[in-house]
């Protein structure tokens, strides 16, 4: 569900938070430069970009909002990708043996 989604986006831009410090202290990343979250559920990506969406999501915990409060400041940006290309897709859910060789090429492996 986008409920879903969005909470685990929500997780998501707190790891990639972080990893930006931490990349930033190490020298290997510009403290200017957004972190880019790829997600395949177009209904979360509106909720996290749309504060009027809320009305119809008043019952998401507020701390979920975290990713609203990144995307508007330019921390994140969310980039919306298909299910068929989502990479992480290889490791987390069944799929067929044709998709995961198109998803390994595009790894590179």
């Amino acid at each position: 569900s986008t409920e879903a989604e969005y909470m685990a986006l929500s997780e998501a831009t707190q790891e990639a938070v972080w990893l930006k410090v931490f990349l930033c202290e190490l020298g290997e990343m510009a403290s200017d430069e957004a972190v880019k979250i790829y997600e395949d559920n177009q209904g979360s990506i509106a909720l996290a970009k749309n504060p009027q969406f809320h009305k119809r999501t008043k019952h998401i915990d507020i701390r979920y909002h975290f990713v609203r409060e990144k995307v508007e400041d330019g921390q994140v940006v969310l980039q919306y990708v298909s299910t068929t290309d989502m990479l992480a897709d290889m490791m987390t859910k069944a799929i067929t043996a044709v998709q995961f060789s198109v998803l390994r090429s595009k790894l590179g492996i």
